[in-house]
C-alpha cells in the first residue's frame, strides 16, 4: 500500500496517525537507530526526514541506517531540491502556498522534477503553510516569507481550499521547527472542515498534551521532531496521546 493511501485510509477511519521527524544535521548517526527502534516499538506510522540545511552525505547516512533498523515507510520532507534519496518510500512534494516567494511555490520543482521522475520515489503534492508564533522559526527564515498569523483561522482555511483546488493531496500546518507554540486548535478545525484532503499538523507538539488536542481538533498526521531529540521517552506518551482520541 502507499503511503498516501495508508494516510487516506487513516482519515477515512477517523483516526490521527503519527510521524517522527529526524534531522540528519541536527542529531548524530548513533541516535537514528535509537530513533527507528523507538519508532516501531511506540506505534509510530511514519519516520519523515528532512531539514532546512542538509548535505547529501548526511541524508544518505540517515536514510541508511534507519532503512536497517525499522520497516516504518521512510518519507522526505524536503527543505530544498536537493533533499532526493531513492532509498526513502515517499516524498512530500512541497509548495509553501501560504506565503509568495516563487521559487518555492513551483522554482525550485521545476529543477527538481526530472530527478524525482527517475528517481522511483512516490511523489505526494503537498500544500505546505507556515503558520505564525511569536518566535521567528527556521522555516521562516529559509522560506523568506510570511507565515499565515496563528489568529487567523479564515486566512487559513481559504488558503487551504485554494491547495485543493489546485490539485494538492495533503496539506500540510506547520508552526516550524521549534516553534513554542502549535498550530491553535481553532485553526485546525476551520481547516478541517473547508477541505476533504488529509491534514498534517506540525511544530510546537512537545507534549502529549499538545498532541491530543490537535488529534481532537482534526489533525489527520501529527509529526513530532525538536522535543524528541532532547527526549526520547517522550514518544510513546505522545502517540498514545493521539491515537486514543
Amino acid at each position: 500500500m502507499s503511503v498516501y493511501q495508508q494516510i487516506l485510509e487513516n482519515k477515512h477511519r477517523g483516526g490521527t496517525q503519527v510521524a517522527v521527524l529526524v534531522d540528519p544535521e541536527q542529531q548524530h548517526s548513533e541516535s537514528f537507530e535509537q530513533v527507528a527502534l523507538k519508532a516501531t516499538e511506540s506505534g509510530v506510522d511514519f519516520i519523515f526526514v528532512g531539514g532546512s540545511l542538509l548535505l547529501a552525505d548526511a541524508l544518505d547516512s540517515c536514510i541508511h541506517i534507519l532503512r536497517q533498523n525499522t520497516q516504518l515507510p521512510i518519507v522526505l520532507f524536503p527543505g530544498s531540491h536537493l533533499q532526493i534519496h531513492p532509498e526513502a518510500d515517499a516524498i512530500l512534494l512541497l509548495s509553501l502556498i501560504s506565503g509568495r516567494n516563487p521559487e518555492l511555490l513551483i522554482g525550485q520543482h521545476v529543477v527538481a522534477a526530472p530527478y524525482l521522475r527517475r528517481s522511483g520515489l512516490e511523489i505526494i503534492a503537498t500544500g505546505y503553510m507556515l503558520v505564525g508564533n511569536e518566535n521567528y522559526t527556521t522555516a521562516h527564515y529559509i522560506s523568506h516569507s510570511f507565515p499565515i498569523p496563528g489568529n487567523k483561522p479564515d486566512v487559513a482555511a481559504c488558503t487551504a481550499m485554494a491547495g485543493e483546488m489546485l490539485g494538492m493531496k495533503l496539506i500540510y500546518l506547520d508552526a516550524g521547527s521549534g516553534a513554542f507554540h502549535p498550530v491553535s486548535s481553532e485553526m485546525i478545525t476551520k481547516v478541517k472542515t473547508a477541505i476533504s484532503i488529509p491534514i498534517i499538523v506540525g511544530g510546537g507538539i512537545n507534549h502529549p498534551d499538545k498532541a491530543k488536542s490537535a488529534a481532537q481538533a482534526g489533525a489527520d498526521l501529527l509529526v513530532v521532531g525538536n522535543s524528541l531529540e532532547k527526549d526520547l521517552s517522550l514518544m510513546l506518551d505522545i502517540v498514545q496521546a493521539a491515537k486514543n482520541q
